[in-house]
């Protein structure tokens, strides 16, 4: 059963490193997965199809090569490029809370109560609690009226996100909570039902955004998740990309789905290449973790 937790009056309390430039960037298909090399990169060999979410963000990717943002800061500007105000968005993985406070910021007008939905989630008490006390010590009570909070995990996202709704960005921040009790992961099956949700809810020109972290155990099971469902997903109706820094193997790695504009067609038969299959394995791995 979903719980859902209001924002206001519960919690008050206010709650740069150098960086490598050695790196890949990886264009994703169902076909290969394409690395080039910051040595190499050329705008030649970089998409610029119009129909993606990701036109004009040039500069944040050369920020990130360079050491200037991290993947969280490209995470949140290729966000804030894409979001318009009103939009709806996903949290999918609250944590702290301020991937949610972010989306907030972005969707959403100070002196209006309305105009835009922030839905997030999680399943541990402890992450909604400091969500709750982050947006109540940071936000306009308008804004706080836009957002919902779920008890649960983000495979559930099609439960908490109203039928019909037109979601422009889903994010994803996998792993542990930050200060938090580091046994309790995010699960490589769960994540691909989440993913799996995501891509259906998704509109045209939205993004699916996945920040995943390697060095815990069970890190790089749930990498090799995210990157074959990737892999998976239809090249005439998506654009599946990664950054990821070569010489620092436990950063996290930013794997962006972007939906393609204005091109894909749910009902075409076959327009997700694979997920079948993988929903299916995915349905088995969970009854035999049961």
């Amino acid at each position: 059963m979903l719980r859902c937790y209001p924002i206001s009056g519960m919690f008050h309390q206010k709650s740069t490193a150098r960086w490598s430039k050695s790196l890949s960037v990886s264009l994703l298909s169902p076909i290969s997965s394409t690395t080039f090399h910051s040595q190499s990169i050329k705008s030649s060999v970089l998409p610029t199809n119009r129909d993606s979410p990701l036109t004009g963000l040039e500069s944040v990717m050369v920020d990130y090569i360079f050491g200037k943002k991290k993947a969280t800061e490209v995470a949140h500007s290729v966000w804030k490029h894409v979001i318009q105000k009103g939009d709806t968005v996903v949290d999918a993985t609250c944590g702290n809370g301020h991937d949610t406070l972010a989306m907030v910021n972005m969707v959403s007008e100070t002196d209006k109560s309305h105009g835009g939905h922030v839905y997030a989630m999680d399943i541990q008490e402890t992450a909604l609690k400091n969500t709750m006390s982050l947006l109540d010590a940071s936000l306009h009570p308008n804004q706080k009226e836009i957002v919902k909070l779920f008890a649960t995990c983000h495979s559930e996202i099609e439960q908490v996100v109203p039928k019909g709704a037109t979601v422009r960005v889903v994010a994803f921040n996998l792993g542990y909570l930050p200060g938090g009790d580091k046994t309790v992961i995010t699960k490589p099956e769960t994540t691909l039902l989440g993913m799996m949700a995501a891509s259906r809810v998704v509109i045209s020109g939205g993004v699916i955004s996945m920040l995943v972290y390697v060095g815990h155990p069970g890190g790089m099971d749930e990498y090799e998740k995210v990157e074959t469902f990737a892999c998976g997903l239809a090249v005439d109706a998506w654009i599946c990309c990664k950054l990821q820094m070569l010489n620092r193997p436990l950063a996290p790695v930013l794997f962006l789905l972007c939906k393609r504009r204005d091109r894909f067609d749910t009902k075409r038969p076959n327009a997700d290449l694979g997920l079948q299959q993988l929903q299916y394995q995915s349905k088995k791995d969970l009854d035999k973790n049961i």
